[in-house]
């Protein structure tokens, strides 16, 4: 299975189903079987093997019972700050982004009374 930005919405989910049947198939698991393991009903696993959108916990539960739940940590990995943006941080965790330095230079006037931003 390979992901590539190229794909459209609906061929990534085309493939991740795909996948997802190939993995239960590999395990030598029935549609039902995983199902009954995910909590989910056999239409619902049918429909993310298919490719068809389904909410994320669904996705979540069907990881869990064919035991794929780690390769989610390549899904989002964590990316460690800089020794730079550490020392600027003291300690705490980021809350929210902040714009480039760039575009907040930009910004010489002030806000005055009556004026709309």
């Amino acid at each position: 299975m390979r992901f590539t930005p190229l794909l459209t919405d609906d061929a990534l989910l085309v493939e991740l189903g795909a996948g997802l049947e190939r993995a239960r198939l590999e395990r030598n698991l029935s549609q039902a079987q995983v199902a009954e393991q995910a909590g989910i009903s056999k239409s619902t696993l049918e429909r993310l093997e298919g490719g068809s959108s389904s909410q994320l916990a669904n996705l979540i539960r069907v990881l869990r019972a064919l035991d794929l739940l780690e390769g989610l940590n390549q899904l989002l990995p964590e990316t460690p700050f800089s020794p730079i943006e550490q020392l600027k941080l003291r300690g705490k965790t980021r809350q929210r982004a902040s714009s480039p330095k760039t575009e907040r230079a930009g910004k010489t006037t002030t806000w005055r009374w009556g004026e709309r931003s």
